[in-house]
C-alpha cells in the first residue's frame, strides 16, 4: 500500500507564542487515514487536509462503539529536531485493543511510518515552551452503516494531532482524588484493559460527581469486591510504602499504560523496590495513618506524572506527603520529560528521532 500526500492550500493561524493552549483545542492542518472493507484490507491510505468526515446516523460505531483509540506525544527540541516517545508501543496495544473488540489488526511499521510522515509535515506545529507538546490521537472506528449486533466489515483509521499544554489546569500542583465506592469502571473479562471507547463513557458521571466536589478525578477500585485500588480516570496510580514503589498489578481491567511501563522500568534500572501487586484502598489508608505512605502519584501520557495530594475514602481526607510532590515522583516527572525532549540521555532507546 502507498501512501498518498495531498497538502493544504489553506493553512490555520498557527496559536500565538505563549498563548494558553489547554488540552486537545487546537487542530493541526493535516490528518493520516486509511479505510478497512472486508476481502479488501487496509487500503487508501493518504495524509490530507484536516477536515470533518460526514457519517450515516446508521454508522455502527454510534450504535455499538466499536471503537479504540491511543494517545501519544511528540517534542521538539532546541535544534529543530522532532522526537516521538515510544511510538510503537503505542501500535502494539492499538493492535490488542482491536483483537478485542473484533476490529482488523493495521500493519504497525506502516501505521508508524505515516505517522512519521505526518509529523514531517506538521512540525512548525510542535510547541516548545516547557510542558508542551504535540498530541498524537490514533483511532480506528466501525463505519459499517447498519443496524444490528455484530463486528463491522468497514473501519477507519485516522491520526489527528493537537498542540497541547499541561492535562490539569494547575499544572503539576497535586491532584485530589476521591476513592470512587459505588460506580465501577471495568470488569475481569471486560474491556478494561483496552483503549476503547465504550470505557470512557462510563466513568463520565463518576467524574462529573466528583469534580462538582471539587477533586480533579476519580480513583477507582476493582468491580468485584471495592476492595482493590485499580486506576485513575486518565493515569494509572502507584504508591510509595515504606520505600516499596507499589502499582497494582494488571489483571485485565486495568490499561497497561506506557508511560506506567517506563516508570517501572526506570526505578528498577536504578534500584528502586518496585511491587506490582493487588493492594487494597484499607493497605493505603493503614499506611497514610501510620506514617509509611510516603508518597502517591499517577502516571499517563496526558499528565505524565501527576502527584496526588489527598484522598478522600468514605468522607475522610487523607493527605499524602503534606500535600506535597514527593522526591521519587519529581524524579520521574523530570527523568522522563528530560529523555522525550532530550535535556537528558535516552540510554533505553525510547525516543524515536525524526
Amino acid at each position: 500500500m502507498e501512501l498518498q500526500i495531498i497538502k493544504t492550500q489553506h493553512p490555520k493561524q498557527k496559536p500565538a507564542a505563549g498563548e494558553p493552549l489547554g488540552f486537545g483545542k487546537y487542530f493541526t492542518d493535516h490528518m493520516f487515514t486509511m479505510r478497512y472493507t472486508a476481502g479488501q484490507g487496509w487500503h487508501d491510505a493518504k495524509i490530507e487536509p484536516y477536515a470533518p468526515v460526514a457519517f450515516d446516523l446508521a454508522t455502527t460505531v454510534f450504535h455499538y462503539a466499536q471503537g479504540i483509540f491511543e494517545g501519544l506525544k511528540a517534542f521538539k527540541n532546541e535544534q529543530g529536531e522532532v522526537r516521538v516517545f515510544r511510538p510503537e508501543e503505542n501500535f502494539k496495544r492499538m493492535n490488542r485493543s482491536a483483537d478485542r473488540m473484533c476490529i482488523p489488526r493495521i500493519d504497525e511499521q506502516f501505521v508508524l511510518n505515516g505517522l512519521f510522515e505526518l509529523l514531517k509535515l506538521e512540525k512548525d506545529w510542535i510547541p516548545t515552551a516547557p510542558g508542551t507538546a504535540l498530541y498524537i490521537r490514533p483511532s480506528i472506528i466501525a463505519t459499517k452503516v447498519a443496524l444490528g449486533v455484530h463486528a463491522s466489515n468497514e473501519y477507519l483509521f485516522f491520526i489527528i494531532l493537537s498542540p497541547v499544554g499541561s492535562y490539569y489546569a494547575h499544572g503539576l500542583a497535586p491532584t485530589r482524588l476521591l476513592v470512587e465506592d459505588y460506580y465501577t469502571r471495568a470488569t475481569v473479562g471486560g474491556t478494561g484493559e483496552s483503549k476503547c471507547i465504550a470505557n470512557y463513557a462510563v466513568s463520565l458521571k463518576a467524574g462529573e460527581e466528583a469534580e462538582k466536589k471539587g477533586f480533579d478525578q476519580v480513583l477507582w477500585l476493582d468491580a468485584n469486591e471495592k476492595k482493590y485500588v485499580e486506576e485513575v480516570g486518565s493515569m494509572n496510580m502507584f504508591f510509595v510504602i515504606g520505600g516499596e514503589v507499589v502499582t497494582p498489578a494488571l489483571v485485565g481491567s486495568i490499561l497497561p499504560g506506557i508511560t506506567r511501563k517506563s516508570c517501572i522500568e526506570l526505578l528498577q534500572a536504578n534500584g528502586y523496590k518496585v511491587s506490582e501487586r493487588r493492594v487494597s484502598i484499607d493497605e493505603v489508608i493503614a499506611a497514610q495513618k501510620n506514617g509509611t505512605l510516603d508518597e502517591a502519584f499517577g502516571t499517563g501520557t496526558a499528565a505524565v506524572i501527576s502527584p496526588v495530594g489527598m484522598m478522600e475514602y468514605k468522607g475522610q481526607d487523607y493527605v499524602v506527603n503534606g500535600g506535597e510532590m514527593g522526591k521519587i515522583t519529581k524524579w520521574l516527572y523530570d527523568t522522563i520529560t528530560g529523555i522525550q525532549t532530550g535535556k537528558l540521555p535516552d540510554p533505553h532507546g525510547w525516543v524515536v528521532k525524526l
